[in-house]
């Protein structure tokens, strides 16, 4: 992942893109999301703590209509094809052993799940959930967007070491 993330900001730095984008790039993708790219805009990219917070929160947050309108059409679809099929089985399985706190409390719930900046949680898996429990969506919308605000900002104070001084 290291390799990767390396090769992204490489490029990008040389075609020009500011290290904004960059973050808003990098949170957009799964298993980095937010809580990567904050890490990465504010020790690597040297941005400061309002610039990263505001491109993390926008760059995870713009894949997340998507996946709620479409993700259940795609994976309805990848499982007609053959050399497909098991993929989003084993994402639905994978995520569903997560959902117990979803099920349970609801958008509150949800909010909490992505607000929660341990691996496994975030916007995509809260998404998905969101999804496969049939939860609304724009009050799912909602919620993750508060779930990822709430996790920038406790990502944020972590990474720029404000937490650190307090105590």
């Amino acid at each position: 992942m290291e390799a990767l993330v390396g090769s992204i900001i490489e490029t990008m730095e040389g075609w020009g893109v500011s290290p904004q984008i960059i973050t808003v790039f990098i949170s957009m993708i799964p298993l980095l999301e937010l809580r990567g790219s904050i890490v990465i805009a504010g020790g690597i990219l040297k941005l400061p703590f309002i610039q990263t917070f505001i491109a993390a929160v926008i760059g995870n947050m713009i894949p997340i209509p998507f996946i709620l309108l479409f993700i259940k059409k795609i994976f309805d679809w990848m499982k007609k094809v053959k050399c497909l099929k098991k993929i989003p089985t084993k994402i639905e399985e994978k995520a569903m052993k997560k959902s117990e706190q979803i099920e349970k409390y609801g958008y509150l719930g949800l909010l909490l799940f992505v607000a929660i900046p341990l691996p496994g949680t975030g916007a995509w898996t809260g998404s998905l959930l969101a999804t496969l429990l049939n939860l609304k969506t724009g009050k799912s919308l909602i919620s993750i967007f508060l779930g990822v605000c709430t996790a920038g900002l406790i990502m944020s104070l972590l990474a720029f070491g404000i937490i650190a001084n307090i105590f």
